[in-house]
């Protein structure tokens, strides 16, 4: 209650703190500590928290910019992964505990549990990526080359109809995926984060009530800044692609992979910048990852925004401030 109050008489600002939706929880990432929340299936709350060491803490050179945006958005995979890990192991699918596998057992016997669930956690994060890689960059150059070999076409519709096929791509993803029960529940929680976070930022005691009179979509989120990836991708691609001629389909696909980081680093940097000012650019530069959030971000009940709210007041930090963006 204290932070609460201290909040509400506070002047208003927008705080870094961010978060993600999980399976019946939220984890909420402050300046220095993070907090994952998890509605057990008996209705009460199990609370973790660690204390954050940031990358550009350990390296600095790391958090300069145009550099810091790859290394952040691989922690950002890394912490959101084991989060989701930790909330699912609340709802196993069977009653009955299963044996670990020939391979989980070997892993822990050759690097014991902690070092084993750093493993799987990295594989995770790595398999996911690759998912992406494949699905939003490498399928629209195979599909729209394998179109180029029945009707040719001049570079530029190609690099055109390349950046189609990727749009629809993604939001078809994102459509089919708010459309599954367990991830509709998600992306409800995913409300509630985005709810606690304006209500805190409008300055306004963290309850129930002033949350839910919150706006659901948040400019900030990483609906936005993926989609945000893709234009920045495809605006890339497509000034690359004018200066070089290329038209084998392996070979473009290798440089959209090449181009990756520096997709990553440059909608980074945008991202922190629309997020810090609030005026008609920007908010003209937020509104279509905005309007994508009506299919990843739900009306939550009010259970959810207890989670939500429980999990913010977990970060944040006793210096009144220190977490402004």
């Amino acid at each position: 209650m204290a932070n609460e109050v201290r909040r509400s008489c506070a002047t208003p600002y927008k705080t870094m703190i961010g978060g993600q939706a999980l399976i019946e929880g939220i984890m909420m990432l402050g300046p220095e500590k993070k907090a994952v929340v998890v509605r057990k299936p008996d209705g009460t709350l199990e609370e973790q928290v660690e204390e954050r060491v940031l990358i550009k803490d350990k390296h600095p050179v790391l958090g300069v910019p145009f550099i810091r945006g790859v290394f952040n958005f691989c922690s950002s995979m890394a912490n959101g992964v084991k989060a989701l890990m930790y909330s699912a192991s609340f709802f196993p699918e069977d009653e009955e505990p299963e044996e670990p596998s020939k391979f989980e057992a070997w892993l822990d016997k050759r690097l014991g549990s902690e070092k084993a669930a750093g493993a799987v956690v990295t594989l995770a994060v790595f398999l996911g990526i690759l998912f992406s890689v494949v699905l939003f960059f490498l399928l629209p150059t195979a599909l729209v080359g394998g179109i180029g070999r029945l009707c040719p076409l001049p570079m530029w519709g190609r690099n055109l109809l390349e950046g189609i096929v990727r749009i629809i791509i993604f939001m078809g993803y994102l459509m089919l995926c708010s459309k599954t029960r367990d991830m509709r529940r998600v992306f409800s929680y995913h409300g509630a984060e985005h709810k606690t976070i304006f209500c805190y930022e409008h300055g306004l005691p963290l309850t129930v009530e002033n949350v839910r009179a919150q706006p659901k979509h948040h400019p900030r989120c990483g609906t936005s800044f993926l989609f945000v990836v893709i234009v920045v991708s495809i605006l890339l691609s497509s000034v690359l692609f004018a200066f070089i001629q290329v038209t084998n389909t392996f070979a473009r696909m290798g440089l959209h992979i090449l181009l990756l980081p520096v997709i990553v680093s440059i909608t980074y940097e945008l991202n922190r910048l629309v997020g810090k000012y609030d005026n008609p650019v920007t908010r003209f530069a937020t509104a279509p990852g905005l309007w994508l959030q009506n299919w990843t971000t739900f009306e939550p009940d009010n259970s959810m925004i207890e989670v939500g709210i429980r999990a913010f007041t977990l970060v944040l930090p006793e210096e009144e401030g220190k977490d402004q963006w």
